[in-house]
């Protein structure tokens, strides 16, 4: 899979501000979780790890809790997932995701992130073909074998393994995420994920520079402003500062 996964522009929870949207980008995600694979941790992996990454990123659990207890009731928001593709600045290639209640409304704000930062919005699969759909679980340990070992012990199908400075990286298809992570707890006893989450890696990717940096930025934040988008998956590479 090569190089770094973390080709998301997250969001930054330097306000007050940002941080209810991370917040509330996370509650939205945890109540879809339950709500479609139950709401015990121990038997959704999906939502297990959802928590687990919102602790990591310092959302209260009172915000978790709320999430969970609105599936519990059965009621509530009736969000269904969407996902735009497009070209960006410099002619990346982006695949943005949402979680919506109202399809135009989101299609119309994820539209005008577009249009005003000169880019362009495609058909559905205009650039998902240019990305693998992958599971990622990355964990302290050096023994690759062995983590291949257990994995193929469980008839996990393995896109790709790596290790570099004391860390393993596993990739997999993100339909065999249960039954992977499911594999890695079983094989290596109190195993602590720093990623574990489903992504759209690149195949490729496209430089972009000059007056094109900051028209990038302009336009991932106004994506990443949108409480409708969950996550942004790009292609784009930018010079090293």
């Amino acid at each position: 899979m090569g190089r770094a996964y973390q080709n998301r522009k997250e969001s930054m929870a330097k306000t007050a501000a940002a941080k209810t949207k991370v917040y509330s980008k996370y509650g939205r995600e945890i109540y879809m979780a339950a709500k479609s694979g139950g709401v015990d941790p121990q038997a959704n992996l999906s939502l297990r790890g959802l928590i687990e990454r919102a602790k990591k990123d310092q959302v209260p659990t009172h915000v978790i809790d709320k999430a969970i207890d609105k599936a519990k009731g059965g009621a509530g928001e009736d969000y269904a997932p969407a996902r735009y593709e497009g070209y960006g600045p410099g002619n990346c290639m982006v695949i943005v995701d949402c979680l919506t209640d109202n399809p135009n409304r989101t299609f119309g704000d994820v539209r005008l992130a577009f249009t005003k930062t000169k880019c362009k919005i495609g058909t559905p699969g205009a650039v998902a073909h240019m990305f693998d759909h992958c599971a990622i679980f990355a964990f302290a340990g050096q023994d690759e074998e062995a983590v291949l070992e257990a994995l193929m012990e469980a008839d996990v199908d393995v896109t790709d393994i790596e290790s570099e400075d004391g860390k393993i990286t596993v990739f997999t298809p993100n339909t065999e995420y249960a039954k992977a992570k499911q594999a890695l707890e079983a094989a290596f006893e109190g195993i602590e994920f720093d990623a574990d989450e489903i992504q759209f890696l690149p195949k490729t990717t496209t430089s972009v520079e000059g007056d094109d940096i900051p028209m990038f930025e302009k336009f991932l934040d106004m994506l990443n402003d949108l409480d409708d988008v969950q996550n942004v998956f790009h292609n784009a590479e930018l010079p090293q500062e």
